[in-house]
C-alpha cells in the first residue's frame, strides 16, 4: 500500500535552530531517507518552502480566491512528506516513528485513495 508521510513542526522553532543552513538536510534526515531508499519503499518526498511562500486557492459562494500565505493559523505546519510503498499500516507506522520530525513534531499517515 501507499501511504503519504506528512511532516508538521513549528517552522519558526526549526528556522531559529538552524539559520545558517535553514537549506540543508539534516544528518538524521539524510540517514532515514537513505535508509527508505536502501529498504526500496520511498517513491518521492521532499522538503517544503516555509509557509511565508504559500499560496491558497479557496472556493465558496461562487468565487474562486487566491489568498497569499496559508489559510489556517497554526502551532505546527506542514514542512514536508514522504511517499512510501510498504505492505501495510503497521510497516508504514515502524517507518514514521523513525522519522527524525516525529521527536518535536508530529507525522500524520494518509493512504492513497487510488493504489
Amino acid at each position: 500500500m501507499k501511504y503519504m508521510l506528512l511532516i508538521y513542526g513549528d517552522e519558526k522553532a526549526m528556522e531559529a535552530r538552524n539559520p545558517a543552513d535553514s537549506g540543508s538536510i539534516s544528518p538524521a534526515f539524510q540517514a532515514y531517507t537513505e535508509a527508505m531508499r536502501d529498504a526500496g519503499i520511498v517513491l518521492a518526498g521532499d522538503r517544503l518552502k516555509p509557509t511565508t511562500a504559500a499560496t491558497t486557492v479557496r472556493g465558496g459562494e461562487g468565487k474562486v480566491r487566491v489568498l497569499d500565505g496559508p489559510y489556517a493559523e497554526a502551532r505546527e505546519q506542514l514542512g514536508g512528506y514522504y511517499i512510501i510503498d510498504v505492505p501495510d499500516l503497521d510497516t508504514a507506522l515502524e517507518w514514521a516513528s523513525r522519522c527524525p520530525a516525529v521527536h518535536g513534531g508530529a507525522i500524520e499517515l494518509r493512504p492513497l485513495a487510488h493504489q
